[in-house]
């Protein structure tokens, strides 16, 4: 998934030419050298959980973690109602609030989580985390190592189990012992997946949302064509750029990466039929123009840049190509059947970054999937991200799982 920006979890459309001449113009923004939550930046709605050292699986060691995280609701006295939501790959713990002092956009799941929805505050303890390795507040690569610079190339790799093992943390210092129901979405899901199976004494629901259960070829493919549009730009240095000037760092490869995985977020139907051939000028782009689809990838592609760290997207592309949730537990099939919470498991129809065929291996290798042995599937046009653009069929499958 991943347009986590609350105007992206929108139709495409065309890319109004004003908002060109803003990116190129002579009073255009400088794109910094990262889009990470610095230590001194407004907090926002963030809170912050020091987790202790983390070591990974791989046998690298997070020392001294940190997670950043929002809350809304209330516990209740026995902790009984709280709700964990799992961002996607580029998004946060701003699950729900203005844009502002603190959070550069709005809540990317405003008409879902709140007080009278789906996920209702007035009756649950929302818990939104950052990821562990994200740039969000988190510790990843853009943070503070011990010797006062940044982790950088230092940073671990990690993996999906690695954040799962951070989040467990945090629910144990915020007293929550079971969750009511985890929720995630994408790379989210791929986390809640996770949480059910390390943990099914721990976890009352589950919903999994356009998610698979291992990372296939293909899924793979596509991740390390972004991770080398990152790594080969002259300003990635190894990852250890955050020393330079802000237009020095690797922004050109960031938003190139970007680009190219926003062609799997969406519909090749949705692009044709907002598009076509349509051309962002009256300049042809035989003669110079360019193509409106061009525009749009690279306005969506560059305000990324502005947003989100590099490092932060080379280690979080690498937790989703090594997720497979029957590593060491004897296969897939083997691990899903250590689920013991009633499970909600949706794909879309038209998602060619994680086809319907993922959710169908997950529905029937879950005892407890709600829709038996076939996933529940939206017929939309929307692609991956439909899960935040159809919010309203969305938020009524997870009411009724919530109950």
């Amino acid at each position: 998934m991943d347009w986590q920006l609350s105007d992206d979890a929108q139709p495409a459309a065309r890319v109004p030419a004003a908002r060109l001449l803003e990116q190129a113009g002579p009073e255009a923004r400088p794109v910094p050298v990262t889009g990470a939550w610095r230590p001194g930046d407004d907090p926002g709605d963030r809170r912050f959980a020091r987790i202790g050292d983390v070591r990974t699986e791989a046998g690298g060691e997070v020392a001294d973690a940190v997670l950043a995280f929002e809350t809304w609701g209330r516990l209740d006295e026995h902790a009984g109602n709280a709700v964990l939501v799992l961002h996607a790959l580029t998004g946060d713990s701003h699950v729900r609030g203005p844009a502002g002092p603190g959070h550069a956009t709005a809540g990317w799941w405003e008409d879902v989580v709140g007080p009278g929805a789906a996920i209702d505050t007035d009756r649950f303890f929302v818990v939104a985390p950052n990821m562990l390795g994200g740039c969000q507040g988190s510790t990843g690569p853009a943070s503070l190592h011990a010797d006062g610079t940044e982790w950088g190339s230092r940073f671990p790799r990690v993996t999906v189990r690695d954040q799962v093992e951070a989040q467990r943390r945090l629910a144990d210092q915020l007293g929550i012992r079971r969750w009511h129901a985890v929720v995630g979405g994408s790379m989210g899901g791929m986390h809640a997946l996770e949480w059910a199976v390390t943990h099914p004494e721990r976890v009352g629901a589950a919903a999994l949302l356009a998610s698979n259960a291992a990372t296939s070829a293909d899924q793979i493919a596509q991740n390390s064509l972004q991770i080398e549009a990152v790594t080969t730009d002259p300003g990635w240095l190894g990852g250890d750029f955050y020393d330079l000037p802000g237009h020095a760092g690797p922004a050109r490869g960031l938003a190139l990466a970007r680009r190219m995985a926003m062609l799997g977020y969406r519909s090749q139907h949705e692009l044709n039929e907002r598009f076509r051939r349509e051309w962002q000028s009256s300049v042809d782009p035989l003669q110079g123009g360019r193509f409106q689809v061009e525009s749009y990838l690279d306005v969506h592609g560059n305000r990324f840049t502005r947003r989100f760290d590099a490092g932060s997207y080379v280690r979080l592309v690498d937790a989703m190509s090594t997720h497979d949730v029957g590593r060491g537990r004897g296969g897939v099939e083997a691990a899903l059947e250590r689920i013991t919470a009633p499970t909600l498991v949706v794909g879309i129809s038209s998602d060619r970054l994680f086809p319907v065929a993922d959710q169908q291996r997950l529905a029937s290798g879950i005892p407890t999937s709600v829709s038996g042995a076939e996933p529940v599937v939206l017929e939309s046009g929307f692609g991956h991200d439909a899960f935040l653009i159809e919010s309203g069929r969305v938020g009524d499958l997870l009411a009724t799982l919530l109950g």
